[in-house]
């Protein structure tokens, strides 16, 4: 995989449109949850590291919150068993929570988006156990997770071109008016 560019502080991933998520509302979560234990069964296979590099932090709860979709996720990356489960809300308890729009948090993960910068221009938020997020952060972004090629690949050549075209349709857009800091 090429080396991914990342975006400075003058660019704002996409959000989904309000209709989807409006549209997404009535769906029921259950069918997500036998996806979610394959994609960590894909992701524990392709990257057999990446639990054990959160060290201490590998038995915490994560909340992630994609703000634009009607649901969110507890992950949960014990080694050997980890479980990651969709939900409607966020349950109470958890050590960290990182919200922000689906396409911010997925290219956060892929390294195709400053996480730093997504933070300090306050499109990410982290809440809770700061050193977990980041402890997480690090070990997704030490791996260099292709979710486009994890959840798409097995369809062949058509799963790479469709992970390409929305690969590019989020990718960040500038922001009208934005200053540089320098």
């Amino acid at each position: 995989m090429p080396e991914p560019e990342t975006t400075g502080l003058l660019a704002m991933p996409p959000r989904l449109p309000p209709w989807l998520s409006r549209a997404m509302e009535p769906l029921p979560l259950a069918p997500l949850q036998p996806a979610l234990a394959l994609m960590l069964a894909c992701v524990g296979r392709s990257y057999p590291d990446l639990y054990d590099r959160l060290g201490e932090h590998a038995e915490k709860r994560f909340g992630v919150d994609p703000t634009d979709l009607p649901l969110a996720f507890v992950l949960e990356p014990r080694p050997g068993r980890p479980v990651a489960r969709a939900v409607r809300t966020l349950p109470a308890g958890l050590d960290t929570c990182i919200r922000g729009p689906l396409a911010g948090l997925i290219g956060m993960a892929e390294g195709t988006l400053d996480g730093d910068a997504l933070f300090f221009s306050r499109v990410l938020w982290v809440e809770g156990d700061v050193a977990a997020s980041l402890a997480l952060r690090n070990a997704i972004d030490d791996a260099r997770i292709d979710f486009g090629k994890l959840l798409l690949g097995g369809f062949g050549p058509l799963g790479a071109r469709l992970a390409e075209f929305i690969r590019v349709r989020m990718r960040a857009r500038p922001v009208a008016g934005g200053s540089s800091w320098n």
